[in-house]
């Protein structure tokens, strides 16, 4: 009997989330550029009599650890597409923020899937892995390939796309979470208030940024740093406004740019090096505008065995 298997996936970060109007079934096209950073979760399975979960690390008490976890999700849905039992007890020990925008319980089920398949000796595809995770969520195919990807539809139908080199990144870490459905929520409200409406009938369809796909090829930090953007981050800012302070603290430290992490509340600081991701860090640190601030390097490896 094996004694168990751990898997390390990545956190992410978005650096172009380009949001289409609100579609008759709720959800929005996206055009999401995805990237991995390197700050990792590791998910530990091991055989045991029922499906049983348990976390620690940062903000664990912030997440359920019954049958509504996402990774305790991943792991029925792979035991029932292969006729199985989940007897399975997986453990999530934490490093990406929770709730914070950067698809950590995403990343938690894509571990969970890829712990499962090889405790179980499932052997399941990666295509069908990749169709899975799909069915789990939008970001969870992503946390699945790492590296950095083109998200089309709700997020999930990856194109991968090549990058020409690292990027630095400090993220300035919030207290608590944003909802992800209210920001979608409050990005309509606006759009409406502005005039401009909210459905499909009145927003652009999304499209990639060709100067943000060429700097992500080329490896250039700058011109990466002046086509960022993110849709959704006013209606972020709308609920939290605290955020601007954050935003605006990083920049001020010497970040090359600045914005929300996906649905946020993590803000994400583009910078020149290391050396200057850890002037911005401590500078994050000290203005009191977040919780934490932490550095990492993309791109990263996607969901991988340790």
């Amino acid at each position: 009997m094996s004694t168990g298997v751990t898997v390390r996936v990545p956190a992410k970060v978005n650096v172009q989330l380009a949001v289409g109007g609100r579609r008759p079934d709720g959800f929005h096209d996206l055009a999401n550029v995805f990237l991995a950073v390197g700050l990792y979760d590791e998910v530990t399975a091991t055989p045991d009599d029922t499906l049983g979960l348990t976390a620690e690390g940062p903000g664990t008490d912030l997440i359920p650890l019954d049958g509504s976890n996402l990774a305790a999700r991943a792991a029925r849905l792979l035991a029932g597409r292969h006729g199985i039992e989940p007897r399975v007890r997986l453990h999530i020990a934490k490093d990406i923020p929770v709730a914070g925008g950067m698809a950590g319980g995403s990343a938690d089920a894509a571990g969970a899937l890829l712990a499962c398949d090889a405790l179980w000796g499932t052997r399941t595809p990666y295509e069908e892995l990749l169709a899975l995770c799909a069915e789990l969520g939008s970001d969870v195919p992503f946390s699945l390939a790492g590296g950095a990807a083109l998200g089309r539809g709700r997020g999930e139908l990856l194109t991968p796309l090549e990058t020409g080199g690292e990027f630095h990144w400090v993220f300035a870490v919030a207290d608590g979470g944003l909802s992800t459905p209210d920001v979608y929520r409050e990005c309509d409200r606006l759009r409406e208030a502005a005039g401009l409406g909210a459905t499909v009938d009145d927003v652009p369809d999304p499209e990639p940024s060709p100067a943000l796909l060429d700097a992500l090829r080329t490896g250039d930090a700058p011109a990466l740093a002046a086509a960022l953007t993110n849709d959704l981050q006013p209606a972020a800012v709308s609920l939290r406004p605290s955020l601007a302070r954050t935003l605006q603290a990083g920049l001020a430290a010497g970040a090359l740019a600045s914005l929300v992490s996906g649905s946020g509340p993590t803000c994400a600081f583009l910078v020149k090096d290391a050396e200057s991701g850890a002037r911005t860090a401590e500078a994050l640190r000290a203005s009191g505008t977040c919780r934490a601030a932490r550095s990492a390097v993309a791109p990263a490896p996607g969901a991988s065995l340790v």
